[in-house]
This record gives C-alpha cells, sequence and structure tokens, in this order.
C-alpha cells in the first residue's frame, strides 16, 4: 500500500515540475499539493525512519517551492526562477523572515500592563523566583558572572485561575526588556512548515532584542506529550521549540523563556526538562482570599468589616482568584437587583459624585414598613437622584449561594503528584 500510494505521489510531482518549468505555475501549485498530500499519506504507513526523513525533506522543498510561486503570482513583475535552481531569488530568505516576524511582531507588549507586584496577592515563592531569574539580572548584572547564571526557563503551572497570567503582566510591568507573549495560535500555522519557521523567528527575534521575555501561555497546547497517533506538523513544532530552547549553535543569553499551564503532566518530558524552574502556583490560602476580596470590592461602596471579610474568606476555601473576582462582581450587583424589585423608596442625604463636599437628596430603595418610605416607580425618578444601597456582607452570602468553586479535587491531586515529582512550591 505504501509503494502504490508514493509511486502516485511521485507521477504528480513529475506532472507538477513540468507544468513549473513550463511557466504554468497555478496548475504547477495544484499539482504539488495534490502529490504532498499523497506523501504525507504514505508517510503514515512508511516504517523505515530513513525513508521518512526523505519524504519529509522533498516534502519541505516542495511546500518552499509553492510557497515562492503564489508569491511570484501575487507579483506578476517578479519571474518565477526554474524549479531546479531552487526556486528562490537572492532576496527571498530575507523575505520570508520580514513575513514571519511581522506575524510575530503583534505579540510583543510594547505598552507596560501595569501591575504592580504588590498587586500580587501571595504566591511569594513565585514572585521570588521570578525576581531572581529578571529582576536581579537587570539590575545588578555584575553579579551574574561566571558560574552564576539566571534561570533560562520558568514554568509556572496550577489550577485554573490562580495568577500565573497575572504573574507574567506583573512581570511585563517591572522589567524594562522586551516581552514577547504568545499562544500556541500566535504559533500554528495551516500551511505544512511554516510553524516551526514561526518559532524559529520569534526565538531570533527574543536573541536581537535582548534583554527578553517570551511568555508562552497554555504551552501544553503547543508542547504535549509526543505520541505515534499525532500529526508531522506538531512533531515539527515540538522538535524546532526544544531545539531553539537548548540546541547547537543557539544560545539563550539574555533570553528567558515563562510557560503557563494547567495540566503540566501533559508536556513533553524533553520540553519539561528545559524549564529549569517548575513552580506550582496553588489555591489563594486564607490571608490570601481575604486580600483578594478588598482588592476586587475597591472603592464600591460598602459597610463590611475586617471581621466580615475574614468570614467571607474563610466560606471560600477551595476557591480560586479568579473565583473570588466571579463571587465580587456578583456581589456588587445584588444592590442594582434592589433596585429593579423595589417598589418603595426613601430620601437621603448622599455625596456629589464630582464633589465629595456637596451634599444631595436621593432616593434610596427600601422596605415598606420603614419611617419616610414612599411607593415610588424606579422608572419615573430622576436618574441622577437615584443611588444604590451599599454592598452588604448579606449579598455576598446571596452571590455564594450560586458561585461554586471551579476548581475539582482531583485537580488539585494531580497537581500535588506532579510537584511531588517534578516542581516545587510557589507559595
Amino acid at each position: 500500500m505504501t509503494t502504490s500510494i508514493t509511486q502516485k505521489a511521485i507521477e504528480i510531482m513529475k506532472q507538477a515540475v513540468e507544468a513549473d518549468n513550463n511557466g504554468h505555475y497555478e496548475e504547477a501549485i495544484k499539482l504539488y499539493l495534490q502529490s504532498i498530500e499523497h506523501f504525507m499519506t504514505g508517510l503514515k504507513y512508511e516504517k523505515s525512519e530513513k525513508s521518512k526523513e526523505m519524504v519529509r525533506n522533498k516534502v519541505q522543498e516542495y511546500m518552499d517551492r509553492v510557497d515562492y510561486l503564489k508569491q511570484a503570482l501575487k507579483n506578476p513583475k517578479k519571474k518565477a526562477s526554474a524549479v531546479g535552481g531552487g526556486g528562490k531569488d537572492p532576496d527571498d530568505g530575507n523575505d520570508e523572515k520580514r513575513k514571519f516576524q511581522q506575524a510575530i511582531e503583534g505579540a510583543i507588549v510594547r505598552e507596560k500592563p501595569n501591575v504592580k507586584w504588590e498587586q500580587v496577592v501571595g504566591l511569594e515563592g513565585a514572585k521570588a523566583a521570578l525576581k531572581e531569574a529578571v529582576i536581579y539580572p537587570l539590575k545588578f548584572p555584575h553579579l551574574f558572572t561566571g558560574k552564576r547564571k539566571p534561570w533560562k526557563g520558568i514554568l509556572l503551572y496550577g489550577p485554573p485561575g490562580t495568577g500565573k497570567s497575572y504573574l507574567a503582566k506583573a512581570v511585563a510591568t517591572e522589567v524594562d526588556s522586551t516581552f514577547f507573549s504568545v499562544s500556541s495560535s500566535d504559533l500554528v500555522s495551516k500551511w505544512l512548515g511554516e510553524s516551526e519557521k514561526l518559532v524559529r523567528n520569534l526565538f531570533e527575534m527574543a536573541r536581537n532584542e535582548q534583554p527578553s521575555i517570551v511568555f508562552i501561555d497554555e504551552i501544553d497546547s503547543l508542547a504535549s506529550t509526543r505520541s505515534d497517533s499525532e500529526s508531522e506538523s506538531a512533531r515539527r513544532i515540538k522538535t524546532e521549540f526544544l531545539v531553539q530552547m537548548q540546541g547547537v549553535g543557539h544560545t539563550l543569553d539574555g533570553v528567558l523563556v515563562l510557560g503557563a499551564t494547567n495540566i503540566p503532566w501533559c508536556i513533553d518530558s524533553a520540553v519539561r526538562r528545559r524549564f529549569e524552574k517548575r513552580i506550582y502556583i496553588p489555591l489563594p490560602d486564607k490571608p490570601a482570599r481575604q486580600q483578594m476580596f478588598k482588592i476586587h470590592l475597591g472603592d464600591t461602596p460598602n459597610n463590611l468589616a475586617d471581621s466580615d471579610f475574614e468570614e467571607l474568606a474563610d466560606m471560600t476555601e477551595g476557591y480560586s482568584g479568579s473565583d473570588i473576582s466571579v463571587v465580587v462582581r456578583d456581589a456588587i450587583m445584588e444592590p442594582i437587583r434592589k433596585l429593579q424589585i423595589a417598589t418603595h423608596f426613601r430620601l437621603v442625604i448622599a455625596s456629589n459624585s464630582d464633589s465629595a463636599n456637596e451634599k444631595t437628596e436621593c432616593y434610596e430603595p427600601c422596605s415598606p414598613g420603614l419611617n419616610g418610605a414612599k411607593e415610588l416607580d424606579l422608572m419615573e425618578l430622576d436618574p441622577a437622584r437615584v443611588v444604590a444601597p451599599s454592598i452588604s456582607l448579606y449579598d455576598f452570602y446571596k452571590a455564594l449561594r450560586h458561585v461554586r468553586p471551579s476548581v475539582s479535587e482531583k485537580d488539585l491531586v494531580d497537581h500535588k503528584k506532579f510537584t511531588a515529582e517534578f516542581g516545587m512550591e510557589g507559595a
């Protein structure tokens, strides 16, 4: 079966080359792609590694030719050279490099995210490791000479919503270096051979703009464990990533690779080894949860005391930072819901939104039996004179009835098991 598929691919390829040499470029492109499809099908059944490598090289060569012909058709003034000459102008390499670097340019964070270290609640171990790897080498370069060198790869892992991406934003804010923020979608192309070129150019740009940080979110989708069933394209991306992180002829001096994942056990072992520091970002502890409630509530009017925040922290054991954010957002909406269902209002003295010194009589929803209560319709009141009641602990009770933790016990067990085998605590 393999022989017949490969033979068919070779026959179509001969037709493609003939069309190419005769200047019938659109037909050549169509035939090249048909042949490549047959070659890739044949690879699934080929057992010889040497034959596989030969086919891969040939496929890559003709994919490059297809890309070149497409560019030539877009620019009629540019005459396509013969296929035997490799199908490339002297400037083609630079043109191609510019194309990939322009694709990556959007991943460079030019404006600081404005997330300070003090805004990252808890996670002292993770912050210390990142300062050790990024901040101190930039601020005190004379201390990192000889054998004392900063970490080249740090993997942040833990349950979803624990602040891994937030930590990366803090790093981008605090350091004076080029910050590349990419995901797997930025590096995966539908065209054969382009994905690994994107990876190659990403690291080349990072080396050229050092000091730099390459942050790869959800890195498990880019570097999952290799298997016989995965596509050839996925395997090539992983190989290129490994080569760039620690390959012959490449140096990552001045470049930090920062990865984040919710499922570290799915990352390929060779990729995992490239991340010298693997830091567990756990669910927030009680003091961190208490502080998170205060931060997310901000200056929203409320009548909560410190003891109330402590009680909320006790009630949210097992909640992630993201879960707590949702709880606060839901509780903040409770006063608006009270306005919607209110049938009675009373006059209260409230501060003017433009000037705290100016006081205005405003309408606040209240129960019918309260002193001063009047039966009124919200939609008939002057909007400028309507105020929402302050947020109370009861509003949080209501929010917690239907906002549940997003992290399961099994997730926590899996992360603790991975930490025991490969990681380190980040709290």
